[in-house]
């Protein structure tokens, strides 16, 4: 046996020993289905799926990984909507799998393009809620989209494919995110933590709660969240810490021979999307939000020194972009804002603010902050994690 089996083998019975679990076949009870580790959460969505009354599932504390190469580790189109995914305890969602590729391979040790896909259909009757999300490492299969995404009048381009590491929602869909962390992910090009493409179809928009955005990294824009053309998001008392967008080469504007993006935000709001963020805290990013749509609404958030060196070099930091517009009240500027029709108001935001005095969970301590940036929830679905 040489090295390389023999590494693989040992990897496997080290990852075979962890999932072990009693449990003979995901049960339904009272309360839903139940999920263990050694379980395929697929399994559960889709006998969810076909229950008319019971569509809650429970997935239990543990690690989850993909068992092949796909396109995503679990995903919900349209016969999934309606259904609750709701962590019960520490629950980590990876797209990482070691046993199934080398080291030399692109993507590596990532086996799936996003760890979760919402397709066209799903409705804000779609609830995910207190996963960790991690492990994106730009992974990229075509594979199996039919089985993926039933629909076929919506256009898929190449970013249907690359972005969204930890969460892609496609077309038709708005479904609510909640108490979620999303850390540790990185994609080429765009959109390493949530990427929302709704092609034009944003009559309903995603929402984004209490979620967490740590350490995601993308080659072009929107390291924490990127909205497509024609999308829609509502962000509200989110926290997004030490993402980087732009760490390498415009691949996109390259094969195009488009301008390319050099310096963007960790959330980048396309031309013709729509976003309202509320209370949410950007710090310690490399740049905050940069807005192309201008039709956005910022109220009450902080953005605070958002001025990480990662990236690509010579580009000075800002913390909000809103050239084609927003309406900005109630936020808290520690560092430039580039705004060239004069819609973030000295009047209704504070340009020059005091240090906020974040504590270790980043509640701001500076008494002039009540009511302003994220706040952790009382019951954020994995307590003791931050």
């Amino acid at each position: 046996m040489n090295s390389t089996s023999l590494r693989r083998l040992i990897l496997w019975l080290a990852f075979f020993c962890v999932g072990i679990r009693p449990h003979a076949a995901i049960g339904l009870s009272e309360d839903g289905y139940h999920v263990y580790p050694g379980d395929e959460i697929q399994d559960a969505l889709n006998l969810a799926a076909a229950n008319p009354t019971n569509k809650t599932v429970h997935v239990h504390q543990g690690e989850y990984r993909p068992a092949t190469k796909r396109q995503a580790l679990i995903w919900l189109n349209r016969r999934h909507d309606g259904i609750h995914l709701l962590a019960a305890g520490e629950v980590t969602l990876s797209a990482r799998n070691p046993l199934l590729g080398l080291p030399s391979e692109d993507g590596f040790p990532a086996a799936v393009n996003h760890v979760i896909y919402l397709g066209d259909g799903i409705s804000s009757n779609t609830i995910l809620q207190g996963f960790k999300v991690t492990g994106a490492n730009g992974f990229l299969t075509r594979e199996r989209t039919r089985e993926l995404e039933p629909a076929t009048t919506i256009p898929k381009n190449f970013f249907f494919y690359s972005d969204g590491g930890a969460i892609k929602v496609f077309g038709r869909s708005s479904p609510i995110l909640r108490n979620l962390e999303i850390v540790d992910n990185f994609t080429k090009p765009c959109g390493a933590g949530i990427s929302i493409q709704n092609q034009g179809f944003k009559e309903s928009a995603t929402v984004i709660e209490n979620c967490i955005f740590r350490n995601n990294r993308a080659q072009g824009t929107g390291a924490a969240v990127d909205l497509l053309a024609g999308s829609a998001a509502r962000i509200t008392n989110c926290l997004f810490i030490e993402n980087v967008s732009n760490t390498g080469e415009d691949m996109v504007a390259k094969n195009s021979g488009e301008r390319p993006f050099v310096n963007n935000g960790v959330v980048t709001i396309f031309w013709k999307s729509t976003a309202v963020i509320k209370n949410c805290t950007f710090t310690g990013n490399r740049n905050g939000v940069d807005d192309m749509g201008g039709e956005s609404t910022y109220l009450d958030c902080i953005f605070y020194r958002n001025n990480s060196d990662a990236g690509l070099k010579g580009y000075p930091r800002y913390e909000l972009a809103v050239n084609a517009g927003a309406k900005v009240t109630g936020c808290r500027f520690f560092g430039n804002v580039i705004d060239r029709r004069n819609d973030v108001s000295p009047s209704v935001n504070q340009l020059e603010a005091t240090p906020p005095q974040f504590d270790s969970r980043y509640r701001p301590g500076n008494p002039g902050y009540e009511g302003v940036g994220y706040l952790p929830p009382a019951s954020h679905g994995h307590e003791g994690r931050f």
